[in-house]
């Protein structure tokens, strides 16, 4: 029997056969539309890495809009995506992705990216060999990458509210004595110098009492900004309280933290308060200077340098005074 001789139940049975075939096929299709659709509405980026090869093997859609950048080009060249990456964060990208050789996954790792059009953005990356090796025994690291640019600036904003003075934008009290503290251990267990200052302004309630708080604010404000223009790079600075600041000058002397303090005495004797109709006014401030000794701890410099700074209040305001 040809072909064409075939019964009508065995031409039935091939026709449903067909027929389921073509349905597999479709509900197939159905299924990677669907897989396709998902990944293009995620926006994360999954991506697959023949490490013997160093090629990117698969990435989804996402990497498009995450990178800004062109998901051909990837596939096609590697160097796509170091390039991709912030010059500062890329050993740390390298060795983090190696690492995965051998310890099987990575958790997390966050590094920085440069997106086609110039934006830097943070992306937190999750890596991890595949259980099922490629069809040549080639490794295949398989990841997940997020950008959390938003995430890393809210960090960034709860911490400058957590550790910074509201009104005058330097170091609120616990900030700057968490930061003396770590700079008094340090001294301690180096043997360096350490200076502790403490300043208040003078006749202060008086100013408050004439011009206003808000013209007081103004003072504080721009008292911090000489301190913060004065001090040295490693220098603390900070508001611990109403009209006073602290310093703390690491690696530092008597002689030379008396002439940054001389500095900011100058600085501030500069600063001028125009008032509407009245002639402008002008501040002073009494600092107090205290040397770390070999028995002090850290209590005992703020101690000294507070007992020196309202010496310098007796002694007529407006000077240093070493204790």
């Amino acid at each position: 029997m040809d072909e064409y001789d075939q019964s009508p139940s065995e031409i039935e049975t091939l026709t449903l056969g067909l027929l389921h075939s073509r349905g597999e096929v479709e509900r197939l299709r159905e299924r990677e539309q669907l897989v396709s659709s998902l990944l293009g509405s995620v926006n994360v980026v999954l991506w697959a890495f023949d490490w013997n090869q160093k090629r990117v093997v698969y990435v989804s859609p996402a990497y498009e809009t995450v990178f800004g950048r062109s998901a051909a080009l990837l596939m096609a060249d590697y160097n796509e995506w170091t390039n991709s990456i912030y010059p500062d964060d890329m050993d740390y990208a390298a060795k983090s992705m190696a690492s995965v050789i051998e310890l099987g996954s990575v958790e997390q790792r966050e590094y920085r990216i440069i997106r086609g059009d110039g934006q830097i953005r943070w992306l937190s990356d999750k890596c991890f060999i595949s259980p099922r090796p490629m069809n040549d025994g080639q490794i295949l690291i398989v990841g997940i990458g997020e950008d959390i640019t938003e995430k890393k600036q809210m960090q960034g904003e709860l911490h400058r509210l957590a550790t910074t003075d509201v009104m005058t934008g330097v170091s609120n009290r616990r900030h700057f004595f968490d930061g003396a503290n770590a700079e008094f251990e340090h001294a301690r267990s180096s043997g360096k110098p350490l200076t502790f200052l403490l300043l208040d302004v003078d006749d202060f309630k008086k100013i408050n009492d004439r011009y206003g708080h808000q013209i007081g604010d103004r003072v504080l404000q721009r008292i911090a900004h000489c301190g913060s223009y004065v001090l040295r790079r490693d220098d603390l600075f900070g508001r611990i309280g109403g009209e006073e600041f602290a310093a703390i000058f690491p690696n530092c002397g008597a002689e030379q933290a008396r002439m940054v303090a001389e500095r900011l005495q100058r600085e501030v004797q500069r600063l001028s308060f125009p008032m509407d109709g009245q002639e402008p006014f002008h501040v002073t401030i009494s600092q107090g200077l205290a040397c770390l000794g070999p028995d002090d701890d850290l209590d005992d410099l703020y101690s000294r340098a507070d007992e020196a700074m309202y010496e310098a209040k007796r002694s007529g305001k407006d000077c240093i005074v070493l204790g």
